[in-house]
């Protein structure tokens, strides 16, 4: 269900284990440690302001090219994505600067820390790339969506075959010197991020399996101009929503569940509350 409040589920690829365990015979175990770190520090700052929105983020698998979070945000408003997107850049950006302050106040922890400042900053940077999957080419999506959903598609595509090709580029030129395969596997994600689309998976929920064994009901009194969006926040899989309406103080009527998840279904985001009660 849409805003369902699930625990945060937490798993490691079988993958990053052995990406983990070359690391340690390369030599880059501290390397591989810190972007891990930050990867998980990334994907937790989406599913915090998403959590705040009444939206569901609560899967994290650690991969090894990073992490990767899914979970339920439709019917999130534009600004709202904005905002969850926006969250994982800032979160490793303040880790970052929280380095920078730490060499400030104690420069002798610098060469213990310089490296996960380095990949905290770096995580920041290429996550403001206009390329799917990446944080950056989800805003250009949106903020492309007045054109149209075929064609900002097209475009995001476009600009993230473009950037795939200039990473690609540069790996190549290091093949001149020490090759930077790291590159490599970021250009070959780039463009298979290009088929890959603007926001998170969806779940699927079943309200018959909640049914069989009883459910509380959840009373919210909320005003009846507040919209279908500004309500969704509220929705729990583990209890039964009924939404007590009221208008200049006054209580105006009840809406239930079925009601309101029939005018979600049917995309009545900005739809106030009072105009789906009843009218006899």
């Amino acid at each position: 269900m849409p805003g369902a409040e699930k625990k945060f589920r937490f798993r490691v690829h079988p993958l990053f284990l052995a990406a983990g365990l070359a690391s340690a015979f390369t030599g880059d175990l501290l390397l591989f440690l810190a972007a891990a770190l930050a990867a998980a520090e990334h994907e937790c700052a989406h599913a915090f302001v998403a959590r705040r929105y009444g939206f569901a983020l609560d899967r994290l698998v650690l991969m090894p090219y990073g992490a990767v979070l899914s979970g339920d945000i439709s019917g999130i408003g534009k600004k709202q994505e904005l905002a969850v997107l926006a969250a994982g850049p800032l979160a490793n950006a303040a880790t970052a600067l929280a380095f920078v302050a730490l060499w400030w106040l104690f420069p002798e922890t610098y060469p213990y820390t310089d490296t996960a400042a380095q990949v905290s900053f770096s995580l920041f940077l290429v996550n403001l790339l206009p390329a799917y999957p990446l944080d950056g080419g989800r805003m250009l999506h949106i903020l492309l969506s007045p054109l149209g959903e075929k064609r900002a598609v097209r475009i995001c595509r476009a600009v993230t075959f473009l950037t795939a090709a200039g990473v690609l580029a540069y790996f190549v030129r290091t093949c001149f010197s020490r090759p930077a395969f790291s590159a490599l596997i970021f250009a070959v994600l780039l463009g298979a991020g290009a088929f890959g689309g603007g926001r998170y998976s969806r779940m699927t929920f079943s309200r018959e399996k909640n049914l069989s064994r009883g459910l509380e009901e959840r009373r919210v009194v909320i005003s009846a101009e507040k919209t279908v969006q500004d309500a969704f926040r509220f929705l729990r899989e583990e209890k039964y929503l009924v939404l007590v309406l009221f208008t200049g103080g006054e209580f105006l009527g009840e809406l239930t569940e079925e009601e309101y998840l029939r005018a979600v279904s049917e995309g009545k985001w900005s739809e106030p509350l009072g105009e789906l009660l009843p009218k006899f």
